[in-house]
């Protein structure tokens, strides 16, 4: 383990778990062994970071969060407050399934709204955003807005995490300036903005 992290008294960081510089890992949080945290991540109070798990540079995870093995988390992701993943599809106390657990991607920069529900094998895109209180139920898209239960795709969101207007074959965001071509429900970036 590196020396340039933070981590609180009251956390744990196993034996085995690598954690990048810069990283801060809070009160009651526990990052077990074999797990991978980046560099410049900040872990909230009462976090679980699975062992096995990979989680990219510039994470922000807030708090009550579990992060199963499976899961993967890259770059510049946000993990709203009590947000959920799962990584058995049909789980059952009595019966062991972990050669079946169903891996799951959050793709960079994506944001995962606080209360929401990931349900395991459906992949976030990058940039994407799902709405507070969600439940993810099949992939979503690069830069894609969902909300609801079962989560629908209502719009498109920028990389800076403005929602992009209705319009036709190409939007701007009003925020960054960032300009985007729409195509056959894919979204992608053609001009990035002066800011």
């Amino acid at each position: 383990m590196s020396d340039g992290y933070f981590v609180h008294e009251s956390a744990y960081v196993d034996d085995g778990a690598v954690v990048g510089d810069g990283t801060k890992v809070w009160f009651f949080s526990h990052v077990q062994s074999g797990s991978t945290l980046g560099r410049k991540c900040i872990i909230g109070q009462n976090v679980n970071i699975d062992r096995d798990v990979t989680i990219g540079n510039g994470v922000k995870i807030q708090n009550n969060v579990s992060v199963y093995k499976g899961v993967t988390v890259e770059d510049d992701v946000f993990l709203g407050p009590s947000c959920v993943f799962t990584n058995v599809l049909n789980p059952r106390a009595h019966v062991e399934r972990k050669t079946e657990f169903a891996p799951t991607v959050v793709g960079r920069g994506a944001t995962v709204g606080a209360n929401s529900t990931i349900v395991c094998g459906h992949d976030l895109g990058a940039y994407c955003m799902v709405g507070a209180g969600a439940v993810v139920t099949k992939a979503v898209p690069a830069h894609a807005l969902v909300i609801g239960v079962p989560a629908q795709q209502v719009g498109w969101v920028c990389r800076c995490g403005e929602r992009l207007p209705e319009g036709p074959a190409e939007l701007a965001c009003t925020r960054c300036g960032d300009r985007y071509a729409l195509g056959d429900d894919s979204l992608s970036l053609i001009e990035q903005g002066a800011q």
